[in-house]
């Protein structure tokens, strides 16, 4: 009975700390899409926990907004109310961020100095709490991009910033599907098939932050068509594969289509010509149901002018895919896991 709470303990660590970062997710898309990424221009680890109590404070911010190139090129005349709209979605990403690192360190450490971690799992845990310092190093390398001469951040260090938060949410999901057994994963021919699929899932999703980043989505809001062609006319198709594209956005909107399409293929074609042979078919609709979701959702984002709700629940829509991915790689990993047992 112990050894049953103890586990759910576990369970429930990992279940809140994941829950969490999904919020975490989606507050900083609706930073970005709300344009208020850069309303805070310091790094303030410790000191910007508070915010602003007094409006001699709330001056200073503003007028250290007032300097960056976004204020003076694009919010040029914006009122003191206004840049407090700005400022408060930062501050919030911002300290949802330090209580998220809070909840997932302090529990740890508590349940290593119990010995109710494995010594082989503690170093996995380890990781990603390093991970979690990368990323809020990461956090701030994104927003001194737009500080100095450009009126946005680097969508290079945006897609570094994002698949990151991808990477840490993909490795505690996996920590919570196999919390009453081992971390083990067995790199057989199912399980490298449904690897690759979440792999080429983090390459899309770091496309999209490409796509976001460029403002890509403003050029093409037609489906499925670009403009009445499939291919754009401003895209010469020797130079899709150039590096000169992943800085172009109607060549990072064209390949960000592409992945889509290609996810599906290589979806379909394990399903039917593999897994659906040796009777791997139950976590697949998982699969197949977030690909619609998400594919309906990048469409409708799309066409309707890159509605900010919309495009706040594509992003969401990337993370339930991933999910979807991981968990049928738990499924097929634990029954090869059975079958070895």
């Amino acid at each position: 009975m112990l050894q049953i709470y103890q586990k759910k303990d576990i369970f429930l660590w990992l279940t809140f700390s994941s829950l969490l970062l999904i919020l975490l997710i989606w507050v900083g898309g609706l930073t970005r899409l709300t344009g208020s990424g850069l309303s805070i221009t310091e790094w303030e680890l410790f000191s910007g926990i508070l915010p602003p109590h007094s409006a001699n404070k709330w001056n200073e911010y503003f007028e250290l907004y007032k300097k960056i190139p976004e204020y003076q090129k694009i919010n040029y005349g914006m009122t003191l109310d206004e840049f407090k709209f700005i400022y408060w979605w930062e501050y919030v990403h911002r300290v949802l961020a330090r209580f998220l690192v809070l909840v997932y360190i302090v529990p740890l450490i508590y349940f290593f100095v119990k010995k109710r971690i494995k010594t082989n799992q503690i170093y996995f845990y380890l990781i990603i709490f390093l991970l979690f310092l990368l990323q809020g190093f990461m956090g701030w390398y994104m927003v001194k991009s737009g500080l100095v001469s450009e009126t946005d951040v680097s969508h290079y260090r945006l897609a570094a910033h994002l698949s990151l938060a991808i990477i840490i949410y993909s490795l505690i999901f996996w920590a919570l599907l196999n919390y009453k057994s081992k971390f083990k994963l067995n790199f057989t021919k199912p399980t490298i098939l449904i690897l690759c699929l979440t792999l080429f899932i983090l390459v899309q999703i770091i496309w999209g932050a490409f796509t976001s980043g460029l403002n890509a989505g403003l050029l093409y809001q037609t489906w499925p068509l670009m403009n009445e062609k499939f291919i754009a006319n401003d895209i010469v198709v020797k130079n899709i594969l150039s590096f000169e594209s992943l800085s172009n956005p109607s060549y990072v909107q064209l390949i960000h289509r592409l992945l889509a399409y290609f996810i599906i293929f290589y979806t379909l074609l394990i399903y039917f010509f593999y897994f659906k042979k040796i009777k791997i078919t139950k976590p697949f609709k998982l699969i197949f149901i977030a690909i619609l979701i998400q594919v309906l959702l990048g469409i409708f984002t799309l066409i309707s002018g890159l509605n900010m709700y919309l495009a706040s629940f594509h992003q969401i829509g990337s993370i339930l895919l991933i999910s979807s991915a991981i968990y049928t790689l738990f499924y097929i990993n634990n029954r090869q896991n059975l079958i070895d047992s």
